[in-house]
């Protein structure tokens, strides 16, 4: 871009940020980017890119550079180009092989580091060297990313829950090898208790179970995380690939869609994507629109009207102008709303980073206070450094590693039963305090497919007769409405000289007899019984459509077709009323329309004729409010929606979209789980906190009697093991949800 007169020239790149494993993470190479002269930045946790505005001809080493020296890896984006890869999900493969890994050496481990340490005669020539092969590969090799993360954090000054496990892995291996490689024999003839007690610090078991606990915490959330990024992939891979661009003389030439331009005239054939915004200049055909504005029924198109990339032509040839390319197409503004919706939320500390700001430099601070108020009481060297090493190892996050996770895991099943699938907890903080629940309409509380809602028949004709001479003639057409009217019979007839009038209706010959099936305003209205007409109102007044059959002249009768309202939908919004929610209906669709529908469920608040985007600005001024708002839709219009929401409910029959960009799925198609849904998350939540207020109290609790000298290290690690097991029996509470309700 180019600045006005006497201004500075400006350019946008992109990079891929690598390494970056929480929101703190994106917060702090943003501020390192930001530190650059005359250079803006925003650094996208969610989708791992940072976007800058920096001085034309800036070297982008430099900018990379500055990335790198805060810890993380970084590569320019080509920015008419979409990442392939999944950087979560390489994250998760990664992570599940390590964990194999410790877990497998972790079992003989601990049960040969607490045989060797109570029970002294077991010892063998070399078991030292024993525990150490089992141990290193553990607290090496598979506790390397916390490492890692630790040194990073470290050459910057900050510190972190990975500091803390790798300080605990390290000190309690070291301390170990120093016990077991310079002590001598424990004495002989003492109970098992007395034994314990006095037993050698051996901390293998204690650095490898941290290993591994807290290494399943985080596959579980590498994984789940990988899901929930898959919204924007999803939205990319429906955008065109190639293009038709006409040339002058007539001919066509294929080209990749991003090197199309404006004002280039292009060719769309049945079942293409339409690749960029445009003016219909030729042709007639039915567009499929409903990924982009979730209207169920085609619109048909004609020369002078306006099309929308990423929608797909289903019938007839179109010649389109392109109006706006690559980033100005309304497809890549809706990309840029779901990646700015996430970003926002992945801005979110989680809970324990937020208290380990705090927390992991204050067990520093007791681990060294300890070891000096030792040494100042005359204590020796071995006891100062065994208590302060305590205190450290103690303060390791065992069960914080399972607390999260161990609730996910457990809820994730239980909701799979209920028909409820919760992708992540970042969002669901805010769950209990939700107190408006937003609907789409169409494919969310309609069933999304168009059906037959009422035949009225003139005088001297039957509902069955008007239906299959209509059906006969439709089977011909692929209209929606056909679709609807020919899918209502079992057989139809057949039908000769067909012709179709775009826009207006179908006729043919059907046993002989000329039929007639169209809009009321083509087959003529003034014709129809007094009856026909009052129901033609009655029925538009539904938002309903309706095709008037006419044969041999006469109108016959009207077929009323509609998107059938879910037969849930009254109930979960009776149920939703019940816990003092408020509901609203947020639709593309017409005003008369979403009206009907919001009468028939008991929707008071009705909200119409919103685009994509006018979604989410419905939803942020709903936040504006004070509201806490839950988007419950399918779309992948209502992929941004759902993603600003403070929580996201997609159907799970809906698109790839929505699914990526939502917190909860509701699997089955019903309604009634939308409550179940928002029970569930609240108790999930609930589940989460007792937990890590339970993993933190034990900390706290513990780390006094560790400082004090009177913590042997099997008994911490026994105290740890009880911590973990009531993390995880906490979670299991939630296999019963929604059992008696």
């Amino acid at each position: 871009m180019v600045a006005g007169h006497g201004e500075l020239e400006l350019q946008r790149l992109q990079l891929y940020v690598d390494g970056m494993s929480c929101g703190a993470c994106a917060a702090r190479v943003q501020s390192a980017l930001n530190k650059l002269p005359q250079v803006r930045a925003s650094v996208n946790f969610a989708t791992r890119v940072a976007t800058i505005e920096a001085p034309a001809g800036i070297d982008t080493d430099i900018v990379c550079d500055v990335v790198r020296n805060t810890g993380y890896q970084a590569t320019v984006r080509d920015t008419g180009a979409e990442r392939t890869d999944d950087p979560d999900a390489a994250h998760a493969r990664s992570l599940l092989v390590r964990l194999a890994v410790a877990a497998v050496l972790f079992v003989p481990l601990a049960d040969l580091s607490v045989m060797f340490a109570v029970v002294p005669s077991t010892r063998f020539a070399g078991w030292q060297w024993v525990l150490t092969a089992l141990a290193l590969p553990v607290v090496t090799w598979a506790a390397w990313p916390f490492h890692r993360t630790a040194l990073s954090r470290a050459r910057h000054g900050a510190a972190s829950m990975e500091t803390l496990i790798s300080v605990g892995i390290i000190a309690a291996s070291v301390w170990s090898l120093i016990t077991m490689f310079s002590g001598g024999e424990p004495a002989a003839g003492k109970g098992v208790w007395q034994a314990l007690l006095d037993s050698d610090a051996i901390y293998f078991e204690v650095a490898a179970g941290v290993t591994v606990f807290v290494l399943a915490g985080r596959y579980f959330e590498a994984r789940a995380k990988s899901k929930a990024g898959s919204a924007l992939r999803a939205l990319a891979a429906l955008s065109a690939k190639d293009v038709s661009i006409i040339l002058a003389d007539g001919s066509e030439l294929v080209i990749p869609a991003d090197e199309l331009a404006e004002q280039q005239r292009f060719a769309v054939r049945p079942g293409q994507t339409i690749a960029a915004d445009g003016l219909v200049v030729d042709g007639s055909a039915a567009v499929d629109t409903s990924a982009m504005t979730g209207e169920a029924k085609p619109q048909r198109v004609r020369p002078g009207d306006t099309v929308i990339g990423g929608t797909v032509v289903l019938d007839g040839r179109l010649v389109v102008e392109a109006a706006a390319v690559g980033a100005d197409t309304h497809f890549a503004g809706m990309v840029r709303l779901v990646e700015e919706a996430q970003a926002e939320k992945a801005d979110a500390q989680r809970l324990a980073d937020r208290v380990a700001s705090v927390f992991v430099p204050c067990v520093f601070v007791i681990a060294a206070l300890t070891a000096a108020g030792w040494l100042l009481a005359g204590a020796a060297t071995n006891h100062a450094v065994s208590a302060a090493l305590a205190v450290i190892v103690i303060a390791c996050p065992c069960a914080l590693g399972l607390a999260t996770p161990t609730a996910m895991m457990v809820a994730s099943g239980r909701g799979a039963q209920l028909g409820v699938f919760l992708k992540g907890y970042r969002s669901l903080e805010t769950t209990r305090a939700v107190d408006t629940v937003v609907f789409d309409k169409t494919g969310t509380l309609t069933t999304g497919r168009l059906t037959v809602s009422a035949v009225t028949p003139a005088p001297g004709w039957s509902a069955e007769e008007v239906l299959a001479v209509a059906a006969a003639v439709e089977s011909a057409s692929e209209h929606a409405v056909a679709v609807a009217i020919r899918t209502s019979v079992e057989d139809c007839a057949d039908v000769e000289d067909f012709r179709s009038t775009a826009g207006r209706g179908v006729q043919g010959r059907v046993s002989g007899r000329l039929v007639r099936v169209g809009k009321p305003s083509w087959i003529g209205s003034a014709d129809a019984p007094a009856h026909v007409s009052a129901e033609r109102r009655r029925a538009e007044s539904r938002g309903e459509t309706v095709a008037y059959v006419e044969v041999d002249g006469d109108v016959c009768g009207l077929i009323s077709v509609s998107d059938r309202i879910k037969d849930s939908a009254a109930q979960t919004v009776a149920a939703l009323h019940a816990k003092g929610l408020r509901t609203v209906l947020l639709t593309g669709d017409n005003a008369a329309s979403a009206a009907a529908v919001a009468a028939q469920v008991g929707i008071d608040e009705v909200i119409a004729d919103v685009l994509p985007d006018g979604k989410v600005d419905v939803i942020e001024q709903l936040r504006d409010q004070g509201r806490v708002v839950a988007m419950v839709g399918d779309g992948i219009n209502d992929g941004p929606a759902l993603a600003c929401a403070d929580l996201g409910m997609a159907i799970g029959r809906g698109t790839d979209v929505a699914i990526g960009a939502a917190d909860v799925i509701l699997v089955r198609d019903d309604l009634t789980v939308v409550p179940v849904a928002l029970g569930l998350a609240e108790a999930t939540m609930r589940t989460i906190k007792v937990n890590l207020v339970w993993a933190f109290g034990y900390n706290v609790a513990a780390i006094p009697i560790a400082a004090a000298g009177l913590l042997n290290p099997l008994i911490a690690g026994a105290a740890m093991a009880f911590s973990s097991f009531f993390v995880v029996s906490n979670s299991l509470r939630l296999r019963n949800f929604g059992a008696t309700s």
